[in-house]
């Protein structure tokens, strides 16, 4: 059986991509900071941001199972400021947001290089639709998720051919991420919002999200740089 790492696995789209590839019959294992529960799936603790636990991941994985087949970068952080509210991001707060969504996966990347190329295996890097439109729920988000683009276009062309690397960047995703941010109604209603501008009249799923992962994993032999949006057509949304 194929394994599979998935970082932010035990909540919104992590857990949903976890799920996905159990029921297609992968070995997986999830990483997150707080102690999480995902039936069938290894769970291991740890802070993508702290090089050590990337790696003492990536050994446990191996010492299970010999082998990794696929990482899915999913964990992420924000802090929910207005864009026009220069003065509530401090420099701790963008470098906190960089080192979780931009450096994290680097050092998931590295950590796992050495069994991805002897497996051929394939990176999944989620990112954002607000990497294009400088949108979302702060700018130190947006750039970092934009920054993680980038990243991931060297690094598709740095590890291939035994290696591809591709990005997913969904919209707005009712998760626990957004509910606890905005409540409950609140979360609802910007789903509201967000359906009536995208061609598609709807918000993404988690299980759209990990649909497209587990398709980039298993189906996508001869694609790697690539991003695949997953947001309802959004980002060709007409302007307001």
């Amino acid at each position: 059986m194929k394994v599979a790492i998935v970082t932010g696995g035990t909540s919104g789209m992590g857990e949903a991509t976890a799920h996905e590839l159990i029921k297609r019959n992968w070995n997986v294992a999830v990483m997150s900071r707080k102690k999480g529960q995902v039936p069938k799936a290894l769970c291991l603790q740890g802070d993508v941001a702290e090089d050590a636990d990337c790696r003492k991941v990536a050994k446990s994985v191996l010492d299970k199972w010999g082998r990794i087949d696929a990482l899915v970068n999913c964990a992420g952080t924000t802090k929910f400021v207005k864009h026009e509210d220069l003065e509530g991001l401090s420099a701790d707060d963008i470098l906190g947001i960089f080192r979780v969504n931009l450096v994290g996966p680097f050092q998931m990347i590295r950590a796992c290089q050495p069994a991805l190329k002897s497996a051929r295996g394939c990176i999944v890097n989620v990112s954002s639709v607000a990497s294009i439109l400088g949108t979302g729920s702060s700018i130190a988000y947006a750039a970092s998720k934009a920054a993680l683009d980038t990243m991931s276009f060297s690094l598709a062309r740095a590890l291939g051919p035994e290696i591809r690397v591709n990005i997913v960047a969904p919209g707005f995703v009712k998760t626990p991420w957004q509910v606890a941010a905005h409540g409950a109604e609140g979360a609802a209603a910007l789903e509201r919002k967000y359906a009536e501008r995208t061609p598609l009249k709807a918000a993404p799923e988690a299980a759209d999200v990990a649909e497209a992962i587990a398709w980039l994993l298993e189906g996508a032999r001869s694609v790697t740089g690539e991003i695949i949006y997953i947001d309802g057509g959004m980002h060709i949304a007409s302007p307001r």
